[in-house]
């Protein structure tokens, strides 16, 4: 009778307590924290030294938030908001690039027309009205592309030295008799308004602006090779100079003073070529004085 007691006292009560008590609860928390070494995506952020002490006791907890938090919270303000932002407002940008570049060209284009022709009629003193009404904009485009006088004066000088210096250089390479060519060149310079430039050369003007310097000797070398073409060929005469040619066509390209000047536009040309038949070879006269060369106009208008 004692034995039957004891017998089924004895395991039971043992055998409980040690099951639960068997590292399988603590198996099963080691687990999950081993991932934590999975938390290594947090040793890429910044600490690889911290998070492995830190992953059996807490830090896994804490590395994870920080690594979404900060960098992905920053980062996508950022992106965004600087580049697009800046570069459309400022500069023609992204996504309209083609259109403002090519309606800003063709303004500069129609500015710089305009007021060639008013500076002709007006003198570089023109008011600037006139020649934004002349050039179809407003005020506030014309400022934009010339903040002031001087460099609107300036432009306008490159404008016409540079269109005359591209027509010498179609001329010499289009037509095969010199003095042809030099013909042309002397009536598109005229329509080019090369005489108007003698008003804006005015003492207040930079005439030494590399700019002009670089446009002005590109010009002189081409009408130098025109004229000496012209020469060496024979058919035109060999005691003038390109001060000459470059001297009397700006007087006679550039209107008269007063009142309906620019009606004489019409009898440019018919005095042009009565110059240009002066100058053909053989000479019917002797010239007085010498020929006059580009350091004589330099020393006076240049």
């Amino acid at each position: 009778m004692k034995r039957s007691t004891t017998a089924p006292a004895v395991p039971p009560a043992t055998a409980a307590p040690a099951a639960p008590a068997v590292p399988s609860a603590t198996a099963a928390p080691a687990a999950p924290a081993v991932p934590s070494a999975t938390a290594a995506p947090a040793a890429p952020a910044v600490p690889s030294a911290t998070a492995a002490p830190a992953a059996p006791a807490v830090p896994s907890a804490t590395a994870a938030p920080a690594a979404t938090a900060v960098p992905s919270a920053t980062a996508a303000p950022i992106a965004p908001a600087v580049p697009p932002a800046t570069a459309g407002a400022t500069t023609p940008g992204c996504p309209a690039v083609p259109r403002p570049r090519a309606d800003a060209v063709r303004n500069r284009e129609r500015i710089l027309a305009a007021a060639r022709e008013v500076f002709v009629e007006f003198g570089p003193g023109a008011p600037f009205d006139e020649v934004a009404r002349r050039a179809g904009i407003g005020n506030a485009t014309l400022y934009r592309h010339f903040p002031d006088r001087d460099a609107l004066v300036h432009h306008v000088v490159l404008y016409v030295m540079d269109g005359v210096a591209s027509e010498a250089e179609a001329t010499l390479a289009e037509e095969p008799d010199a003095f042809a060519a030099l013909c042309r060149f002397t009536h598109a310079a005229a329509d080019e308004r090369i005489g108007a430039l003698c008003p804006m050369l005015a003492d207040d003007f930079d005439r030494d602006h590399p700019e002009l310097v670089a446009a002005r000797e590109a010009l002189e070398a081409v009408i130098e090779r025109l004229l000496a073409t012209g020469q060496d060929a024979g058919l035109i005469r060999t005691d003038i100079g390109v001060g000459d040619l470059t001297l009397a066509l700006s007087q006679l390209s550039r209107p008269l003073p007063g009142t309906g000047c620019l009606d004489a536009d019409r009898f440019v040309h018919r005095h042009l070529q009565l110059f240009l038949d002066g100058l053909r070879a053989p000479a019917r006269s002797v010239l007085p004085g010498a020929a006059a060369t580009l350091e004589d106009l330099r020393r006076k208008t240049m």
